[in-house]
């Protein structure tokens, strides 16, 4: 019985291993699109997929938190906001009732390099989403109005977001903390105060300025006939018209780091402290930007992940760690770190932190670590790639984040082309000691009162 059970115990973790490689091999199929620009610079995209009488419909913007006028942090955010208010021909909160009525969903996202719109209909609701979308590129209504009830939105937003959570200054503090000269070290949620000084004047210019047909790109997935897509495209879209101005872009270049940088950082109602490790890295299109992709799944993604296993399970010095491969179009950062457990010092998590680092340089991480790695992100990738929205997202980001539409059908390849000698290379490349910005997180001192007592005694005294 015993020898029955180990036989059958050693075919299972013999097929899980063949699996395991098998998958991380796999041979994915094409999205198979269709590509054209409009005379206005329109970039359309669109892949038929009939599986489901639905239809994705994106508009994607080349403008994010990088492109925020100097002092004027989160206007690429407001407009995220803005673009649901009434146009030339929809009231307030239109698309809501085009998309939502029907069946349908719809929302939008911005980052530091895009801004998005995105909807999923019945597909026999195509031709009215495009006449909306072609409707909120030409036709917003940026109004003193709807300027000052989104803005005080968003002023909540970054309440709710940055402010009340305790650790949701750390992560608005990384980007500031971790780029001198690039934009990217204005979060995308921007400042209270930048958005308290904006006028309506620098509104219109900013939405004059990014928002117009040469600088977006609109994907449609799904169900449609690509003859009538065309010309409903045609009909809806070639009519915007194109300024004769330039697009301004960001020129600035992060300089490179020469040498450690260390700050302390603080935030109300904080449990625990927490350490955060950052490292330059490349932009989102550079080679190097895979095997850093896998490192960081080796390092930090679920339980079994390196950082778990070392700093939460085994030395029990953290009661969270985790990594993150922060790749943009221009810079990316890698963010390491960890919240501390109780009674725990930070420099000790810090050493832990940057032991974890030291080890992927000496050697190569095993095959099995390298395999199951690629295994999840191939697997998120497939997944998202079995709906039209996360297909038109594929395509989406490596045409306006990326800038090559055609590297969407080679992302799953170059993971699984990724070596165990790619990943200690990268680890050697660009986690050095001169390129290290470590930040401390803790909670802020209490502050006196006029009497010079701490703010905590004087409650505990008014009891």
């Amino acid at each position: 019985m015993l020898r029955q059970t180990a036989a059958l115990l050693l075919l299972c973790a013999l097929a899980a291993g063949v699996a395991q490689t098998a998958w991380a091999q796999t041979r994915v199929p094409p999205i198979n699109y269709h590509e054209r620009t409009l005379p206005n610079g329109l970039k359309v995209f669109s892949a038929q997929e009939r599986s489901s009488p639905t239809v994705s419909i994106q508009v994607w913007y080349k403008v994010g938190s990088k492109d925020d006028p100097p002092s004027r942090s989160g206007f690429a955010h407001l407009f995220e906001h803005l673009m649901f208010k009434s146009t030339k021909n929809m009231k307030d909160e239109n698309m809501d009732r085009l998309t939502e009525d029907v069946g349908g969903w719809n929302n939008a996202s911005t980052n530091d390099d895009v801004t998005n719109y995105y909807e999923v209909v019945p597909s026999n609701y195509l031709e009215t989403l495009l006449w909306a979308e072609a409707d909120r590129m030409s036709g917003l209504n940026v109004n003193d109005k709807n300027f000052h009830s989104e803005r005080d939105v968003v002023k909540e937003e970054f309440n709710t977001s940055v402010l009340a959570p305790p650790y949701g200054r750390l992560f608005y503090d990384i980007d500031k903390d971790s780029f001198t000269t690039h934009p990217y070290h204005r979060p995308t949620i921007g400042s209270k105060e930048d958005l308290d000084a904006a006028t309506l004047e620098d509104v219109r210019a900013f939405h004059s300025t990014f928002y117009r047909p040469d600088n977006a790109v609109l994907i449609v997935v799904g169900d449609f006939d690509q003859q009538q897509l065309d010309s409903w495209v045609d009909k809806y879209f070639a009519k915007v018209a194109k300024p004769d101005t330039p697009i301004p872009r960001v020129t600035v270049q992060e300089p490179p780091r020469t040498s450690e940088k260390r700050f302390d950082e603080a935030g109300p109602n904080v449990p625990l402290p927490a350490v955060a490790i950052t490292y330059l890295a490349p932009p989102v299109s550079s080679p190097d930007a895979d095997a850093l992709r896998v490192a960081e799944s080796i390092l930090s993604n679920g339980e079994s992940s390196r950082l778990y296993q070392s700093l939460v399970y085994s030395q029990q010095i953290a009661q969270e760690a985790f990594g993150n491969a922060d790749l943009r179009q221009d810079q990316g950062i890698f963010v390491l770190g960890a919240i501390l457990a109780s009674d725990k010092k930070p420099a000790d998590v810090e050493r832990a932190l940057l032991a974890e680092l030291k080890k992927m340089q000496d050697a190569p991480v095993t095959k099995a670590e390298l395999d199951k790695a690629v295994n999840q992100l191939v697997a998120s990738q497939l997944r998202e790639r079995e709906t039209n929205s996360g297909k038109a997202f594929a395509i989406g980001n490596a045409a306006a984040v990326v800038g090559d539409a055609s590297r969407v059908n080679t992302d799953i390849e170059r993971l699984q082309a990724v070596t165990a000698a790619d990943i200690q290379r990268v680890m050697r490349k660009y986690f050095t000691d001169t390129n290290r910005v470590v930040i401390t997180y803790q909670a802020e001192a209490p502050k006196p009162d006029k009497t010079g007592a701490t703010g905590g005694a004087q409650k505990e005294g008014s009891r």
